[in-house]
């Protein structure tokens, strides 16, 4: 199994993870955050077509993670899965609905090659769900907007061969922002995002010997920086900085193979 960002943060966040058995071969676009246009480029990017995509698995109904993702099913026939709560916020009627998947916290669902397990996770949309991936033997975990941990969320993370982990906002950064108070409050509640200072204690909890990638993610441009963020989760991991790879929002990051 393998995975690789098509970009990642406020202006458009996507996950393509790919599995392989024996002949067959899955791959899996958890998110699409972008315009129909940007999301072919950047699946190109990674070397697929849209419709080499075998499955969507939306997360939540903001724009950032929404984007394109009925227009990419209905388009090329993919099945779509998300929440019933996800799916109120951004349905339409026009959608056909044998490519709809409606899934639960909790709930498994076998897709090809792959297993996914959703979970649910406190944040200001509907019913988010995020994600672990596994294939068999290897298992990803995703992280990408989260305000605040829980039991739920650190069990459903452990044991993970690899975790793309939100690493929002610097606190001292975001509090001495222009952002509005409004704003302030929003991001640094209990349903907004995760913090550096977050993020690294949510690693503290997950971190395990056969942990192989840890992936910064969902960093803001205004009020975090590649150097920050990493620096709060290489003391976790007991390893430099600049060992630990941060998606990226225009370029987002190159495949990472789980083995």
């Amino acid at each position: 199994m393998r995975f690789c960002s098509l970009g990642s943060g406020s202006g458009g966040n996507g996950t393509l993870i790919e599995a392989s058995q024996g002949i067959t071969q899955t791959r899996l676009l958890v998110d699409c955050g972008f315009s129909l246009r940007e999301a072919t480029r950047r699946l190109a990017r990674a070397g697929c077509e849209p419709q080499e995509v075998d499955a969507i698995f939306i997360t939540h109904e903001h724009g950032d993670h929404a984007g394109c993702a009925l227009a990419l099913s209905a388009r090329h026939r993919i099945p779509l899965f998300t929440s019933r709560g996800t799916w109120r916020a951004i349905g339409r009627e026009d959608f056909d609905p044998s490519l709809l998947h409606l899934l639960r916290s909790g709930e498994e669902q076998a897709f090809g090659d792959l297993l996914l397990q959703p979970f649910a996770v406190p944040h200001d949309a509907e019913e988010p769900l995020q994600l672990r991936v596994g294939d068999g033997s290897r298992r990803l975990g995703l992280i990408t907007d989260i305000g605040s941990l829980t039991a739920a969320v650190v069990a459903a993370l452990q044991g993970c061969d690899a975790l793309l982990l939100e690493c929002n906002h610097d606190e001292e950064l975001l509090r001495g922002s222009s952002y509005p108070a409004s704003l302030k409050r929003r991001i640094l509640g209990t349903h907004g995002h995760l913090s550096n200072t977050s993020a690294a204690e949510l690693l503290a909890h997950c971190r395990h010997d056969r942990l192989r990638h840890v992936v910064a993610a969902h960093l803001s441009a205004s009020n975090n920086t590649p150097a920050l963020a990493t620096a709060a989760l290489a003391p976790i991991l007991g390893c430099s900085a600049a060992d630990i790879p941060v998606a990226d929002q225009a370029l987002g990051l190159d495949w990472l193979s789980l083995g």
